[in-house]
């Protein structure tokens, strides 16, 4: 059975990541696909939201191995890392890129701690059901990807309930209108926000929260089982 992992990285880990030597790791480890998300140079416009210490990498990897075996796989890379095995829904598929080249997309991760006053059934409630129409509805998104968290893979973990990714159009780094597809209209623009802005308060998402613009790159490493390559 493929599990889906994720890891958050702090400290320079782009080159690292993008190394050859790292993804025959990762093969050799089980792994099947791997997805980057690089806080980069090519994003350096994009507003960001770190509750500490920024992260600069978000890893993906499917797997048919052991967790342990793809987290030692990463273990040299940036300074640090925390690992969660996740549920993933996809609600928007992304649009794939040849593998190893950038998605032509800002790809905001969005790393959520449900707030103590809500229970975890209507955490999931108010998000997976009342938030993400409205969510698609008043931005731009042309790919959403929910990560509800399983469990942590890291002895240091920090508490995190789910990572989010939505794929805007690059010229969302620096024009509202384009992330938020208000066409240029300040009204619509203002109530896009405002109804946007409403939702993520009922999820706790208006505070404690890291937010990481990156780049996308996707990796097919190997088939997976009794598939031929």
């Amino acid at each position: 059975m493929t599990t889906k992992l994720m890891y958050a990285v702090w400290g320079d880990a782009a080159s690292a990541l993008r190394d050859p030597a790292l993804h025959a790791g990762l093969t050799d480890a089980g792994a099947r696909r791997l997805q980057l998300n690089l806080d980069d140079e090519d994003v350096s416009p994009a507003m960001r939201i770190p509750t500490g210490e920024p992260i600069r990498a978000v890893v993906s990897v499917w797997t048919d191995g052991d967790a342990g075996a793809v987290g030692e796989a990463l273990r040299d890379v940036g300074s640090r890392r925390a690992g969660w095995r996740v549920d993933e829904r996809r609600r928007l598929d992304p649009p794939e890129a040849p593998d190893g080249e950038r998605a032509d997309a800002l790809a905001n991760v969005a790393v959520l701690r449900r707030p103590a006053e809500l229970s975890q059934e209507e955490w999931l409630r108010r998000w997976l059901v009342d938030h993400t129409p409205i969510a698609i509805r008043t931005q731009a998104t042309f790919g959403y990807v929910q990560n509800i968290v399983l469990e942590a893979l890291t002895p240091d973990a920090p508490r995190v309930d789910a990572l989010v990714e939505e794929l805007f159009p690059s010229a969302g780094m620096t024009d509202m209108h384009a992330f938020y597809g208000s066409g240029g209209d300040r009204a619509e623009l203002d109530r896009r926000l405002g109804a946007l802005m409403a939702s993520v308060g009922r999820i706790g998402a208006d505070r404690d929260l890291d937010l990481v613009p990156t780049s996308r790159y996707t990796y097919r490493l190997a088939p997976p089982s009794g598939e031929s390559v």
